[in-house]
């Protein structure tokens, strides 16, 4: 009998969330959900397992919650550390292009040896001289 957990995040943005995975050479695909209405309501995330036991980021309004059964996990690392690993991935996308959008560039990104990263920004501001 399976048993569903369903794990909060912080995810709210599909295409950091999907860059986070890409940077973990996760394979997933996307998955379209129909509303009562049948229109397309949201986007969920797919990471198929071969035991046919899927991790499943769904849209729940707010954010995308983990949705898996832990007794069927086949990640290659616990569930929490797969939680930590994409939570820094997603930061790291999320400040590197909110960060763009202000007129900032990356101009070094280094993932250390404990794990944490080094990002460093700058932009340059160009003076008006009449």
């Amino acid at each position: 009998m399976s048993h569903f957990t369903h794990i909060q995040t912080r995810f709210r943005n599909l295409a950091y969330l999907e860059n986070g995975l890409n940077k973990l050479e996760i394979d997933y695909k996307r998955q379209e959900n129909l509303n009562s209405n049948f229109e397309f309501n949201n986007i969920d995330l797919v990471i198929f397992q071969s035991n046919g036991y899927d991790i499943r980021f769904v849209w729940n309004g707010q954010e995308y919650e983990l949705v898996t059964d832990l007794s069927f996990w086949q990640q290659s690392y616990p569930v929490e550390s797969f939680i930590d690993k994409l939570s820094q991935k997603y930061a790291s996308e999320a400040i590197i292009e909110e960060s763009q959008k202000i007129g900032f560039q990356t101009t070094k990104y280094k993932q250390n040896i404990d794990g944490s990263n080094t990002l460093i920004l700058e932009r340059w501001k160009q003076d008006n001289y009449n």
